[in-house]
C-alpha cells in the first residue's frame, strides 16, 4: 500500500468522474430504500417458503457475530468518504481553496454531519434524541482524522489503520469484565466476553457522553448494542477507502489498480476471517471490532474493483444508470429514506387501497410496497439529477 502517491497531490488537467464510485453509492443506497420503509417484510417471505431463509437473512443486520449484506451497508458509506476525499480534495485545490480553508470546510461539513445523524434520528420522537451511533455521525466524528489523513503519506496512512485497529483492540481486551452487571448480553464466553453486547469502554463512554445533554430520562443502552466509540475502529475503514481512492486517481494502468484492489481486498478479509478463527477477536458489526473492520473493507475493495473493472474500464454501464441516478445524489436519497418513506407509503396505500400490493399474494405484500416506495424516491432522485439539484454538505 505504501507506493500510493498521497492525497494532497492536485493534477493539473480536470480528472474524469469516477463512474464506479457512482454506481457502488446508489446501489448501497438502492439497498437501504428497497428495504426499510415496511421493515420485516423477510419473514413472511421465510415463513412460506423456507428454502428462501438464507437469502432473507442476507436483508437483516446478524444478531452479533458473522456478516450479511446488509451489514455491507454501513462499511460501504464510510469506505466510499474515503474514497472520494482526494477526488473532492484536488477539485477545491484546482479552485484556488488554500489550506486553511479546506480545514474549515473539513470542519463544518463534520460538525453538520453529526448534527443531521441526530436529527435523523430525533424524527417521530418527542423530544431530541442524543445518540450518535447513525452513520452520518459516525462519518462525521472520523471525517477530521480522516481529513487529516488525507494529507499526509501513504506510509503514515498505513501506520495509522494497524494503530487504530491495535488500539481498538486492546482497548475492549483489557477492559475488566463486569460480573452480574445488568443489560449485559452473553453473546460469548471465555476471552471473547469482552465483546460482548452492553460491555465495555463503548457503553462506559456513552452513559457518561450522552448523558451531558438534556434528557428526559438517563441514557442507560443503545438497544441495539451500538457505541459512539465505533468511530474509532471504522475511521480504520475510511482510511482504506482513502488508499483505495489515492490509488484509482493515480496514472498507473488499469490493470494495476485492479490488482491492488483485489490482491489486498484478498488479504484483509483473509487477515479478519483469521482473527475471528483464531479466537483472538470475533467478527461483530455492531461494535465494529477489528476483524470486523480488516473483513468488511476488504469485500469494499472486491466491490469497488469489480464494479470500476465492468464501469470504468470496460465501459460497460447502461445497465447502472439508475443506480448512477441515485449515487451522484446519496445524501438526498439518505435522508427521504428516513424521513419520507414511511409518508410515501402511508400516501400511497391511502389511494391506491389496502389491497395494492398483494398483487403477488400476503406472502409479498410488504415487499412490493417497499418496492414502491423506493421507486417514489428514485423517481425524486431522477428529477433531481436531470435539473442538476444536488444535496451537499
Amino acid at each position: 500500500m505504501e507506493n500510493v502517491s498521497p492525497a494532497v497531490s492536485v493534477p493539473t488537467s480536470t480528472p474524469q468522474r469516477l463512474e464506479s464510485l457512482d454506481v457502488y453509492r446508489g446501489l448501497t443506497m438502492l439497498l437501504l430504500a428497497f428495504t426499510v420503509p415496511n421493515w420485516g417484510w423477510q419473514e413472511p417471505i421465510a415463513h412460506a417458503h423456507p428454502w428462501l431463509r438464507p437469502v432473507m437473512d442476507q436483508f437483516e443486520h446478524v444478531a452479533w457475530r458473522g456478516l450479511t449484506l446488509w451489514d455491507m451497508i454501513q462499511p460501504s458509506f464510510m469506505f466510499m468518504v474515503g474514497v472520494s476525499l482526494p477526488y473532492s480534495y484536488a477539485s477545491r485545490k484546482r479552485r484556488g481553496a488554500s489550506d486553511a480553508e479546506l480545514w474549515r470546510h473539513a470542519a463544518v461539513r463534520a460538525l453538520l454531519l453529526v448534527l443531521l445523524g441526530i436529527f435523523l434520528r430525533s424524527v417521530g420522537r418527542d423530544e431530541t434524541h442524543w445518540t450518535l451511533e447513525d452513520v452520518v455521525s459516525q462519518i462525521g466524528l472520523a471525517y477530521l482524522p480522516l481529513f487529516w489523513l488525507a494529507t499526509r503519506t501513504p506510509r503514515v496512512q498505513v501506520i495509522a489503520i494497524v494503530a487504530i485497529l491495535v488500539v481498538s483492540w486492546l482497548l475492549f481486551a483489557l477492559w475488566p469484565v463486569p460480573t452480574n452487571a445488568p443489560n449485559v448480553v452473553a453473546h460469548f464466553t471465555g476471552f471473547w466476553s469482552h465483546w460482548n453486547e452492553n460491555v465495555g469502554p463503548g457503553v462506559a463512554i456513552d452513559r457518561w457522553l450522552l448523558n451531558l445533554p438534556p434528557r428526559s430520562a438517563p441514557f442507560v443502552i443503545n438497544n441495539g448494542g451500538y457505541y459512539t466509540l465505533n468511530f474509532l475502529p471504522s475511521l480504520a475503514t475510511m482510511a482504506l477507502g482513502l488508499l483505495a481512492g489515492q490509488t484509482l486517481k493515480r496514472d498507473r494502468t488499469a490493470q494495476a489498480k485492479l490488482l491492488w484492489h483485489f490482491g489486498w481486498g484478498t488479504v484483509l478479509i483473509g487477515i479478519g476471517v483469521a482473527l475471528d478463527l483464531s479466537g483472538v477477536c470475533p467478527l461483530v458489526k455492531k461494535n465494529w471490532t477489528p476483524s470486523f473492520a480488516l473483513a468488511s473493507g476488504g469485500l469494499c475493495l472486491w466491490i469497488l474493483g469489480a464494479l470500476y473493472g465492468l464501469i470504468d474500464v470496460a465501459g460497460v454501464r447502461r445497465w447502472a444508470w439508475p443506480a448512477g441516478v441515485v449515487g451522484r445524489n446519496p445524501l438526498a436519497m439518505y435522508v427521504m429514506t428516513w424521513t419520507l418513506a414511511s409518508w410515501v407509503l402511508m400516501n400511497l396505500t391511502t389511494h391506491l387501497g389496502a389491497d395494492a400490493f398483494a398483487v403477488f399474494g400476503e406472502t409479498f405484500t410488504l415487499l412490493v410496497g417497499n418496492l414502491a416506495v423506493g421507486l417514489v424516491l428514485w423517481l425524486i432522485c431522477w428529477w433531481m439529477d436531470r435539473n442538476k439539484v444536488y444535496l451537499r454538505v
